[in-house]
């Protein structure tokens, strides 16, 4: 049995079904997930196809799971929309509830002073190959299915959709992303939990006013060392305090939470940046025990969860503690980061806090983007994207592998079983500097992070490779070139 098997779709794991009655299994969790409320009436099952792949099983199996669930009255096969869970009309006429009263302007207090975060920078003269992490491949961008999305927005949308709407989000895509988010992270909120944002980036610019508001012990944030530069950055340009905790092979060391004064935890928990480990169940039990004894908030950022090769899935850390947790996404990873589309499920009790904020920074979001991605999710074209990139992505991965095993066969790779970069150290060079390594990179025409770049204490050596926007020739020439330099 292939381990690693496994699907977004309810968080399947091949390795916790039976040696024996896979298709008992797999009608058992449909069911199951339907009872709560995980998989709404109307959501769609994935085909037949696809998900035997996922799991490593025959075609049969998950044919006769759905024909054992449509027999129980749970699920219908419709012509042109595939198998939906019954009850409903077919995903793509979701009715949109009526949109509430704006939520009211509140005061916020004028913010203390602090370094502005560094911008995204133009690629430096002379750089032609830029491995710079956290961008994707925005050549596979799915323009014709954007394009037909957005046709058919256009000419259903109302008058009252062009103008001042729902601080939360447009309801219809609010409905479909809850449906979504439950399919395929698991995560256990409805439509009114959900509030679109615009990227991550802009939950950690709404941070502050709900750690005012939170019952947590201080308002400092800790953060994973090493981890994003650019959100310590956010937060700061805030005055929002950050506190180090450590990272390690399970993840961040939840033990160090405790006496860091900081009431809040932002973690990268599915694929954390920049090592790429996986929050470990036990490290994910500490710090959900951490929140529930201090009153802390865990502010999960879902970054890369979309993009795994070689491990089953990992459900987010929300569904385990929905008290506790502020989860938050976006497609920027999955789609494109200049559309500015992301959401934030908080807490019950800092949701009305969360709407008033981001009402007061810009009165929410465009909606036509909204409802073209309400579109392409209800439709499955975004579920088609993703399995499209994922295998180009893997493609580009083993390439960049390969070119290291070859051009610098001292280094070791790590954090490669999902993402869209990998993390380059070096053991056997213990004075190694990397700031030194990258820069001497850059003036060989090669732009890379130097992992030194994303620590708050001292550490190792290494370097952050981004691999997603570049073919593999650029790729294999790129990682000669940091041969060249290392020597």
């Amino acid at each position: 049995m292939d381990r690693s098997a496994g699907a977004d779709f309810l968080q399947l794991r091949r390795d916790e079904a039976p040696p024996h009655g896979l298709t008992a299994w797999l009608v058992e969790r449909v069911r199951a997930a339907v009872a709560e409320g995980r998989l709404a009436p109307g959501a769609a099952l994935p085909p037949t196809r696809v998900l035997a792949r996922d799991l490593g099983a025959s075609r049969g199996v998950v044919v006769e799971a759905w024909r054992r669930l449509a027999d129980e009255g749970l699920v219908v096969a419709r012509t042109g929309a595939g198998t939906v869970v019954a009850g409903t009309v077919v995903a793509g006429t979701v009715p949109a509830s009526p949109a509430p009263h704006p939520a009211p302007l509140v005061a916020v207090s004028p913010l203390p002073p602090a370094d502005v975060p560094r911008l995204p920078a133009p690629v430096p003269e002379g750089v032609d190959l830029d491995l710079s992490p956290g961008v994707p491949d925005l050549a596979a961008f799915p323009r014709a299915a954007w394009l037909r999305a957005e046709r058919a927005v256009l000419a259903g949308a109302s008058d009252a959709d062009l103008g001042y709407g729902d601080p939360r989000g447009h309801p219809r895509l609010r409905t479909v992303l809850a449906a979504w988010l439950a399919r395929t992270r698991g995560l256990r909120a409805d439509a009114d939990a959900l509030v679109v944002v615009a990227g991550v980036a802009q939950t950690l610019a709404l941070l502050g006013p709900l750690l005012d508001a939170a019952s947590g012990a201080g308002t400092a944030v800790a953060v994973e060392d090493p981890g994003s530069r650019g959100a310590r950055e956010a937060l700061a340009h805030r005055g929002v305090p950050t506190v180090p905790v450590p990272v390690d092979g399970e993840g961040l060391v939840a033990a160090a939470l405790s006496g860091s004064g900081a009431g809040a935890v932002l973690l990268t928990p599915a694929h954390q940046f920049p090592t790429g480990v996986v929050l470990s169940p036990a490290r994910r039990r500490a710090v959900l025990a951490w929140a529930r004894d201090t009153g802390g908030l865990v502010v999960e950022d879902d970054y890369d969860a979309e993009h795994r090769y070689d491990r089953p899935p990992v459900a987010a850390l929300q569904a385990a503690a929905p008290g506790s947790v502020l989860h938050t996404g976006s497609v920027s990873k999955s789609l494109a980061p200049g559309l500015r589309l992301g959401w934030a499920v908080p807490p019950p009790h800092l949701h009305a806090e969360l709407v008033a904020a981001r009402h007061a920074a810009d009165l929410g979001g465009p909606v036509l983007p909204q409802l073209v991605l309400a579109e392409l999710l209800a439709s499955g074209a975004h579920d088609r994207h993703l399995r499209r990139v994922r295998t180009r992505q893997r493609a580009r991965r083993d390439t960049v592998v390969a070119a290291v095993r070859a051009h610098l066969p001292g280094a070791r790779v790590e954090g490669v079983a999902a993402g869209l970069h990998l993390l380059l150290t070096f053991p056997g060079r213990p004075g190694l500097d990397d700031t030194v390594l990258a820069r001497r990179a850059r003036e060989a025409g090669v732009l890379v992070h130097p992992l030194s770049w994303h620590r708050v204490r001292p550490g190792p050596a290494g370097l952050v490779l981004g691999y997603a926007a570049s073919p593999p020739g650029r790729l294999q020439e790129a990682v000669a070139r940091l041969g060249r330099v290392l020597g």
